[in-house]
């Protein structure tokens, strides 16, 4: 998909990057938050403190405890459309039925998989310290993954360059222009 996002534009963007763990979502979303200066909300930070002690623990979220994290992910998106303020948020948004709830609205929400394959991701979850996500969950969220499709707002890039890459990458595709 071709999509036009302009920074400074009259109607508000939420760009939602998403994707599994250790795709880089928190560094991407970081880097395009701060080239526009949006808000930015990183949305593991949304999950109910079960649903981390259960990802600490090893064992993979069920859909039942995403939906209350969702609907904490889908109202931040809301509330940014709403006050008229463009964001970046990062939510694995890893099925179709999840990315609906995050964009119920159906405008002024744009999807960025970050996509890469296990073993790109695998190397990146190894080498990352101090997330309450282990590595050896990455296999469920693999099986969860539904790729969006081309019916969906959504851009996909490729995580295996550098981040600023990457941001180029996006930057590119969204046609998105710089602040003046």
């Amino acid at each position: 998909m071709s999509a036009q996002v302009t920074a400074s534009g009259t109607d508000p963007r939420v760009l939602v990057l998403m994707g599994v763990s250790g795709c880089g979502k928190t560094t991407i979303a970081a880097l395009l938050a701060g080239r526009f200066g949006w808000d930015l909300e990183e949305g593991d930070g949304l999950h109910p403190q079960s649903n981390v002690a259960k990802m600490h623990a090893g064992h993979p979220l069920t859909d039942e405890d995403r939906w209350p994290w969702l609907e904490k992910v889908a109202g931040w998106i809301e509330g940014q459309l709403d006050a008229g303020r463009n964001g970046v948020i990062t939510c694995s948004a890893l099925k179709r039925s999840y990315r609906d709830i995050l964009n119920r609205r159906g405008a002024g929400v744009l999807f960025i998989y970050l996509s890469g394959s296990p073993e790109v991701i695998r190397a990146r979850l190894t080498a990352r310290h101090g997330h309450f996500m282990p590595s050896s969950l990455l296999e469920s969220q693999f099986a969860d993954l539904e790729e969006p499709t081309s019916d969906e707002p959504c851009i996909r890039v490729d995580v295996g360059p550098p981040p600023q890459k990457i941001l180029r990458k996006i930057l590119g595709q969204l046609n998105l222009n710089s602040p003046a």
